[in-house]
């Protein structure tokens, strides 16, 4: 018998959730096509392909984002199963396996018709926003008229629960010092380096000092500054600095002996952090004598998990209130044609 007209279910707007991500290698020999997958296009010397693959095969040749995003994933389904909205998950990468051609051929044979995207950036730029956009544009282009349509969800830099995590992580850090010198560590954040060029036509620079000063409010009696890693542009290319590295030399020069390096620009424990922060900066903070704690991720946190599940209800529900903190506000929707352009268009 079918409900009564007062009770019946309504449709939900959209009918599946995907994320995307930017893909890693799951094996050895998966390092060299993807991160030619990843370089494709741009001016990056091949010394540097080589150099970033040995860091690869230093972590036994197999990113640790895929399991990220499967962990990630694991927990939001179980959030939504219990709280609602009750949508499939599909998971699409930009550079290897799970492609988002592939997803979205299947969200279309499992006559998925419109989805929310969660993009694993939280903040805006060529590399973090409009690129994964053109992807998902490629990848429906790819598949023909039955491709779903695609809704990212907002960037969340600025979300409160975003910021929680990240606070909550950088506490951890500091209880790991000695309590003697926990009062006199310095706080650097790191995030991804662009090129200039990229960063003049984007709010990255801003939206990342705003999250690490609604983070670093919480620690007042420590110094701060946001600090730059991972480029890898050829060395005339001007890109965001100053580099983590000189960051920790400044440091060390101005009598500083205890640091907490907080990888606020990223979402997981993957290569740039594992590798770049965890083996190649701590080497030279070593060298300086400096004792660094490096912060946690927001990975999978139940925190995180409600954040994204808030902001899947903000789409499903328009007077929903759209929760952030700062002085910027909530960031749009739907980005404007002139949003985060490629560098030189």
């Amino acid at each position: 018998m079918p409900l009564a007209k007062d009770h019946r279910v309504p449709e939900l707007p959209y009918d599946a959730l995907l994320v995307v991500s930017f893909g890693g290698p799951e094996r050895p020999e998966d390092v060299l096509p993807f991160l030619e997958n990843v370089l494709r296009g741009k001016n990056v010397p091949r010394e540097r392909m080589l150099k970033v693959a040995e860091h690869y095969h230093h972590c036994g040749g197999r990113s640790p984002i895929n399991d990220q995003n499967r962990q990630l994933i694991a927990a939001l389904t179980r959030a939504l199963d219990a709280r609602g909205p009750r949508l499939p998950i599909y998971w699409g990468n930009r550079n290897w396996h799970p492609l988002l051609p592939d997803v979205l051929r299947q969200m279309a044979s499992d006559g998925r018709r419109r989805a929310l995207a969660f993009f694993t950036s939280a903040y805006s730029s060529y590399s973090g926003c409009r690129q994964y956009r053109e992807n998902i544009a490629d990848a429906q282009q790819a598949v023909g008229p039955a491709a779903p349509r695609v809704d990212k969800l907002r960037v969340f830099y600025n979300h409160p629960l975003f910021i929680e995590v990240m606070t909550d992580r950088v506490t951890a850090a500091l209880e790991a010092l000695p309590a003697a010198s926990r009062d006199r560590a310095s706080l650097v954040f790191t995030a991804h380096s662009i090129p200039a060029s990229m960063a003049a036509t984007s709010q990255y620079e801003a939206q990342l000092r705003e999250a690490c000063a609604l983070v670093a409010q919480s620690f007042p009696e420590h110094a701060w500054q946001l600090a730059f890693q991972s480029r890898s542009g050829p060395p005339h290319q001007p890109w965001l600095a100053p580099d983590v590295c000189d960051a920790l030399r400044h440091l060390a020069s101005h009598e500083a002996r205890d640091v907490v390096v907080v990888p606020i620009g990223f979402l997981s424990d993957h290569l740039e952090v594992l590798y770049d922060l965890d083996v190649e900066v701590r080497r030279v903070a070593d060298e300086l004598g400096l004792t660094m704690i490096r912060a946690g991720t927001a990975g999978a946190d139940p925190k995180f998990v409600e954040m994204i599940r808030e902001l899947i209800l903000e789409r499903l529900e328009p007077n929903r209130p759209r929760r952030a903190i700062g002085t910027r506000g909530a960031s749009h929707d739907e980005c404007p044609t002139d949003c985060c352009p490629r560098p030189g268009k």
